[in-house]
């Protein structure tokens, strides 16, 4: 392309791309201007950006002045999108005013301030059941108060496992076990003479084996709520916290909708560059069980843990292992609001400091 070629694109494209803000403009249609913007300053396939390759073909001697002139292009087309928007804008909101002075009623009484707003953890558990609902997750509750059938025994963890130590969960009631078990599943039953113990939930994962002992499969449900454990309170522990809790039974589930499901999830919470990895881990009630990192910006941070439906688990509950197969997962809803908004200290989300609050 020869220098005046292309000083000629640049004086009819300038034309052009003000013609069109100017157009919006008149209109007052942001839509409008928004289609010009992308026409002539798309980042891939503006028209500008195309000028900008047939730069390379203008000869070495006149390259200077043909630069200059681009650059000047730029310059007035940005310069004109930026004020056709800003005017656009201030005419909407003096149309939508005026609007608003006409429907004026002094009659009618006023509307009461809103005072507050919702805490960020409950901002991030709504945003989560609306991404999860969207991938065709119902939600699901259960008791923060549970038994230990539905907090221990049918997620596979028997009577000597350590999760299961007093000094490990906040019980409210304790029991004498007696050495008989029960005929059909070898869990050993409750002196008929004492209370049966309960304890703070110590996971969401009771509401799987609630809603799995409801319903037949398939299955695919979220829970995200409270979960008490006596952790030393700091920076990424307290002794209560939230989980989001996903499950997925039906036949052929496999680990790779697990990571497929949670690279969604991941990628609609946080960016779309967001990558996930397993790390293989132990959990009673999931087989293989795997422990969740996630990274983006900067390095890998651990998020929870997942796995698949050990078969002991779907026996619990009366499905066949034979049959189905599920997943299930458990993030910490305090390690990703924090991971979103920057906060380094969980703590902070439990203070009540207004000033830390009002941020959200």
């Amino acid at each position: 392309m020869s220098p005046d070629e292309f000083l000629q694109q640049c004086d009819i494209l300038e034309a052009q791309a003000l013609a069109a803000f100017a157009a919006a403009e008149a209109a007052c249609d942001s839509k409008q201007l928004e289609a010009a913007r992308i026409e002539f300053l798309g980042a891939r396939s503006g028209r500008i950006k195309q000028l900008q390759k047939a730069l390379g073909a203008v000869p070495a001697t006149a390259n200077p002045a043909a630069g200059k002139r681009f650059n000047e292009l730029k310059r007035k087309v940005e310069a004109g999108l930026d004020g056709a928007a800003e005017r656009i804008a201030m005419r909407s909101r003096q149309q939508a005013e005026a609007q608003r002075q006409r429907a004026f009623d002094p009659t009618v009484p006023g509307t009461a301030l809103r005072l507050g707003r919702l805490h960020p953890i409950t901002q991030t558990i709504e945003e989560l059941k609306d991404i999860m609902g969207r991938l065709g997750f119902a939600v699901a509750e259960g008791p923060e108060v549970e038994d230990e059938w539905h907090n221990f025994e049918a997620l596979n963890i028997p009577p000597e496992h350590p999760a299961r130590d007093p000094l490990d969960n906040f019980y409210l009631a304790t029991a004498a076990r007696c050495a008989t078990e029960i005929p059909n599943g070898g869990a050993p039953s409750l002196n008929p003479t004492e209370a049966p113990p309960r304890l703070l939930r110590s996971q969401t994962s009771t509401v799987q084996i609630r809603v799995m002992e409801q319903m037949r499969p398939p299955v695919r449900v979220i829970s995200c709520g409270r979960v008490y454990r006596p952790d030393t309170p700091d920076d990424t522990h307290f002794p209560m916290f939230h989980q989001i809790e996903g499950l997925m039974v039906d036949r052929d589930v496999t680990m790779g909708h697990l990571k497929s499901t949670l690279r969604l999830l991941a990628r609609m919470a946080f960016a779309p560059d967001v990558e996930i990895r397993f790390r293989p881990s132990f959990f009673p009630f999931t087989e293989p069980s795997v422990e969740v990192d996630m990274t983006w910006e900067s390095g890998w941070i651990e998020m929870g843990g997942a796995g698949m439906v050990d078969p002991n688990v779907l026996r619990a509950v009366g499905y066949d292992p034979e049959v189905y197969s599920g997943f299930a997962f458990g993030l910490g809803i305090e390690r990703i609001c924090a991971r979103r908004h920057g906060v380094t200290d969980i703590r902070q989300f439990f203070r009540n400091d207004v000033r830390f609050l009002h941020q959200f």
